[in-house]
């Protein structure tokens, strides 16, 4: 299940265009955060400073995992899972098949 996201893309990267353009008329960032979090209509200023210093790691400014390398991680994270689902299932299925042929036939 996937959490949908209030917010669309553009909004999300107008609202960070926006602090960090005007965050120098403001008397700190967080007054920033603030004010245009609140002018946007956004439900929390705490969610536009999470999108502000995740735009900060994207672009290199701040160390931490880009949005690019989260999502590689979890494709290969679910590809991780899906591998080792199917060597279970073959690791059955080889136990099965060489049990079968431990077992006397007899023959007709």
């Amino acid at each position: 299940m996937t959490k949908s996201k209030p917010y669309t893309q553009d909004l999300r990267d107008r609202a960070v265009r926006l602090v960090l353009e005007t965050e120098e008329q403001y008397p700190s960032r967080d007054a920033a955060i603030k004010s245009i979090a609140a002018k946007l209509g956004i439900g929390t200023a705490q969610s536009l400073r999470n999108w502000v210093r995740q735009a900060e790691v994207d672009a290199g400014a701040r160390p931490g995992v880009s949005t690019d390398e989260a999502a590689r991680i979890k494709a290969l994270e679910r590809e991780n899972a899906e591998l080792r689902r199917a060597n279970e299932i073959l690791k059955a299925a080889a136990s099965f098949f060489a049990a079968e042929l431990d077992r006397p036939h007899r023959r007709s």
